[in-house]
């Protein structure tokens, strides 16, 4: 796997250097841009892809880059002067009397595979700003929510050397991967997720109102506790990149693949069952999927990363928008039958433009969110989200509220403490998963303390590994076995480290989730030696000190 490679991570270290030594050095920004010019390379490789699938089953296939284009910027125009200095004839480009077939031109121009060994360097980072990148942003009609977000985005990159240079390392990267795929095993679309996912990974500073990329591992745990099926609509109301959307995605495909053949399963980085995505992935399985991911967030930044993140691993046209999901504008209720979600833990909203489906009284997010969310489910509709701890045990009255509400409105299923490290180095806060079914009614709730999430707790977060250089998983797969086969007849034992709590002791205590309010501590006996035994001892202890230091004393005597 990726994790694995030292070879791509080299490769993706020196594309971030060449962006920071090129001037761009914002990690938003050149992922941005970054994202920009993989996307280019990768809707170049699904055309080629498409068009020999057709041409071997006889099918027809209409490509992207059938056709023509006017170019806003025709690069034949440039010119060398007496002085050895490219020049661009500008005079030309705004001559009206050209005839407009002259000025089409063959839209296979704007594939990567064509501009990527264009030269001098200034031709081609005029073609790609001027033709490629619009024709990008318009790529999927006027109205999909790709072309949308996409208007008011910006290519950038003004020295034609990064842009070289960037272009080379996109090169060695994907040579990488088509290796990795051949001869590792792994599916190449799977391992080109991972790059992006690994180029994300640099966004190593909390946004704003508290938000933070959500470890890859807790994303795969989640899934895997709310076991999202194929035909299913999932939504995130705070979607930054698309993480949680990608991890439904994923574990839908690796379960396709588990009812199709077993033994193509492997056990990811994290201790997960995960398929090769190829496999399943049919005309007829996409069509479903196209229509089941939808994704919210009010930062247009991430919304574009979340589009291009969904459409580098397969969705051709995904559902994220540009949305304030708490405000008055957001109107979907009981849409959805899975909501997975990490919504800020902090800021708030002004009390006037809360929408009014949300009856908490207070205007703070991470409660409002867990409303939201809950408004969002259909009946029967599940949810795993990640709170701060202060949510589970707050007095305040709003905190109750909801606590309430999950408790008597909802079958409250789960609620897994996780280790303050979790979400290191961007925040050392604690936090829990809540998992609850809008509709059900709560008899009793699973509470599970996970100690060990597979890495280290601190900034660097390394992987951990058991005696022999295995692999170490912590708690998570035993986080999905226990959950899965919970039981509360065997599940009581207080001292341990899952157990029910059945819903009248929670009502009891003020609705408080916290799971060391039932827990029972254990203590171990400590059992100390009588004083006179103490005594004796010391006495015994400075006996023979004062010999040794007679020894010593007369030695030197």
């Amino acid at each position: 796997m990726l994790q694995n490679n030292s070879t791509l991570k080299s490769h993706i270290n020196s594309l971030w250097n060449t962006f920071w030594s090129g001037g761009i050095s914002n990690p938003l920004t050149a992922i941005e841009q970054i994202t920009y010019l993989l996307f280019m390379k990768r809707l170049d490789d699904m055309e080629a892809k498409r068009e020999r699938d057709a041409d071997f089953t006889g099918d027809s296939y209409v490509s992207r880059f059938n056709g023509t284009y006017i170019p806003y910027v025709d690069e034949t125009l440039y010119r060398v002067d007496d002085g050895g200095t490219f020049k661009y004839e500008e005079q030309q480009v705004a001559n009206k009397e050209l005839d407009e077939a002259k000025k089409r031109r063959d839209k296979s121009e704007l594939r990567w595979s064509f501009f990527k060994t264009m030269a001098p360097a200034e031709k081609m980072l005029e073609h790609v700003r001027f033709n490629v990148f619009p024709f990008i942003r318009s790529l999927n009609g006027g109205t999909s929510p790709f072309t949308k977000h996409m208007a008011n985005a910006v290519f950038i990159i003004e020295k034609p050397l990064l842009l070289v240079e960037a272009i080379k390392q996109i090169e060695l990267i994907f040579q990488e991967i088509e290796k990795d795929a051949t001869q590792g095993g792994h599916a190449f679309q799977d391992i080109q997720g991972d790059v992006y996912e690994m180029l994300l990974s640099e966004i190593a500073t909390a946004g704003k109102n508290g938000q933070f990329r959500t470890p890859r591992h807790i994303i795969k745990l989640m899934a895997d506790l709310v076991d999202p099926k194929l035909g299913k609509r999932i939504a995130d109301p705070a979607c930054g990149t698309g993480g949680f959307l990608l991890g439904s995605y994923q574990y839908i495909l690796s379960d396709l693949v588990r009812q199709k053949d077993p033994s193509k399963l492997v056990k990811d980085n994290d201790g997960f069952e995960r398929g090769t995505l190829s496999a399943v992935l049919t005309e007829d399985v996409k069509k479903i999927l196209e229509d089941s991911f939808y994704g919210y967030d009010i930062d247009i930044t991430m919304v574009r990363l979340g589009l291009m993140n969904l459409m580098m691993h397969g969705i051709d046209n995904p559902h994220i928008d540009y949305k304030d999901t708490l405000s008055k504008t957001y109107n979907e209720d009981a849409q959805y039958d899975i909501v997975m979600a990490n919504p800020p833990f902090t800021g708030s909203i002004d009390k006037g433009d809360i929408n009014e489906s949300l009856k908490l009284q207070t205007t703070k997010t991470e409660l409002l969110f867990v409303e939201r969310i809950y408004t969002m489910l259909k009946m029967g509709g599940v949810a795993a989200i990640i709170v701060p701890q202060g949510v589970l045990f707050s007095s305040g009255k709003a905190f109750t509220q909801l606590r309430k509400k999950l408790v008597e409105e909802a079958e409250l299923n789960a609620v897994i403490t996780m280790p303050s490290g979790v979400f290191k180095p961007y925040a050392g806060v604690s936090t829990s998963i809540l998992i609850f079914t809008k509709g059900g009614e709560t008899e009793h709730t699973w509470f599970y303390e996970m100690n060990n999430d597979g890495y280290e707790l601190n900034d660097k977060r390394s992987e951990k590994f058991k005696e022999g250089g295995v692999r170490d998983y912590g708690d998570l797969q035993d986080i999905v076995t226990k959950y899965r086969n919970r039981n509360t007849e065997n599940d009581t034992d207080r001292t341990a480290q899952s157990f029910f709590v059945l819903k009248s002791e929670i009502v009891e205590n003020d609705y408080d989730l916290s799971m060391s309010k039932y827990q029972t501590q254990v203590f171990d006996a400590i059992e100390y030696k009588e004083p006179a035994l103490i005594f004796e001892e010391l006495e015994a202890l400075e006996a023979n000190i004062q010999a040794e230091l007679k020894t010593l004393k007369d030695m030197i005597a």
